[in-house]
């Protein structure tokens, strides 16, 4: 992630905070934007254009907001990356800004990889674990992974709790190997 994309995701982060913009809207007007930004080449082309003066490329945005219908701060957001040249790391900034947002409410995002499927009451359980190690609210994504095994891997942003089958065994091979 680039210096100048965090700085403009905190700022947008304060403008959303200071408008008492809903999260979920906000986070819906960004991913229709960008839904739009990846399907269209000509669009990212004419935005990326050094020769097509700003004011076009702002008048490209008001016809794609009739459409869009943004909140005008999310509007606002997308017209100063393309005052400041920065539209073409539009991705890096919304990403950027969502992960401001998740801190901002407390919410950590956790990465779950298990060998087989779990149920929904089985998901609950254990996402209520994890919460109670991030100590707050979670965003889980879940993978499967045959290779562990069993049992389950837990990643919360830098840490990760291996308690797969693999890993133990992993362990298990460390401490027989330096005994």
């Amino acid at each position: 992630m680039s210096l100048f994309a965090a700085r403009y995701a905190h700022a947008f982060a304060d403008v959303a905070a200071s408008a008492s913009l809903d999260a979920a809207t906000v986070d819906r007007q960004l991913s229709e934007f960008l839904a739009v930004w990846d399907e269209s080449a000509k669009l990212r082309e004419v935005f990326a254009d050094p020769s097509v003066p700003a004011a076009q490329k702002v008048a490209v945005l008001d016809s794609m907001n009739r459409t869009l219908n943004m909140l005008p701060q999310v509007r606002n957001l997308f017209a100063v990356l393309i005052d400041h040249n920065r539209i073409v790391a539009v991705q890096d900034v919304v990403a950027e800004y969502r992960a401001e947002s998740r801190r901002r409410r407390g919410i950590s995002q956790a990465e779950i990889v298990t060998a087989r499927e779990m149920n929904a009451a089985d998901k609950s359980t254990l996402l209520a674990h994890v919460a109670e190690l991030a100590h707050g609210q979670v965003e889980a994504s879940f993978k499967l992974d045959p290779a562990i095994l069993g049992g389950v891997v837990v990643r919360l942003g830098s840490t990760v709790y291996d308690g797969s089958v693999l890993g133990r065994v992993e362990r298990l091979k460390e401490v027989l190997m330096n005994g």
